[in-house]
């Protein structure tokens, strides 16, 4: 059984762009645009790119797991949707088996996890 929600697995199947919230090393919030993936299997999210592991949100996620994560739109006229997870970061490297493509991932394990709007859908 998962974390989420059906409507919440129905909105995140539609693959929309996602925002990863990570600490960096002053404490200040460093908010990026990320592309991602459920990870049916384990119930997180995935979180690859190119070269993911030179990255600001990699480094971050290293040092403060901590972390939160936005999937959200707005349909129209103003029907805004979210699904927010905030949860505990794992940095996986390069060439291991967490990602089919061999890329290093951050893996989110949801702790907590807040939506509006996704049964309202018309």
């Amino acid at each position: 059984m998962s974390v989420f929600s059906e409507a919440e697995l129905t909105y995140l199947a539609e693959g929309k762009l996602g925002r990863l919230a990570t600490i960096d090393p002053a404490g200040f919030p460093h908010v990026v645009p990320v592309g991602w993936q459920h990870n049916t299997e384990l119930d997180t999210i995935d979180i690859g790119g190119r070269n993911p592991e030179a990255t600001q949100k990699f480094h971050n996620a290293q040092r403060e797991p901590r972390v939160a994560f936005v999937v959200d739109d707005v349909l129209p006229p103003w029907k805004p949707r979210c699904v927010m997870i905030r949860g505990t970061a794992e940095t996986i490297p390069g060439g291991t088996r967490a990602d089919p493509d061999g890329g290093a991932i951050i893996r989110i394990t949801p702790e907590k996890i807040l939506s509006w709007g996704l049964d309202d859908q018309t």
